[in-house]
């Protein structure tokens, strides 16, 4: 899949059941709905789940929060766009 492909399914009323965890919560905050996306990075364990979840509080304006994430996913908040740190985080984690 291509981040091309991805957005395309973003016309769906679903995800596909195949995406990760982390690519659902992805694909739910692009559809608007912050609070479904970050209910599937709350309790997940790893790394990936929290960069996931620092993006999602810093588009959530809490940067304190969304240091302490990137923190714990040993990630830097970055400077660019919230659209592209999105971009680049599906394209991450379609590839991995």
């Amino acid at each position: 899949m291509t981040i091309e492909s991805f957005k395309e399914t973003l016309a769906l009323y679903a995800p596909d059941p195949q995406l990760s965890t982390i690519l659902k919560s992805l694909w739910y905050d692009a559809k608007g709905d912050w609070k479904r996306a970050h209910d599937l990075v709350d309790q997940s364990p790893g790394l990936d789940a929290a960069w996931v979840h620092a993006y999602l509080h810093r588009k959530e304006g809490d940067i304190w929060n969304a240091d302490y994430w990137y923190t714990r996913a040993k990630k830097t908040r970055p400077s660019c766009s919230l659209e592209e740190e999105w971009a680049n985080l599906v394209t991450h984690f379609l590839n991995v």
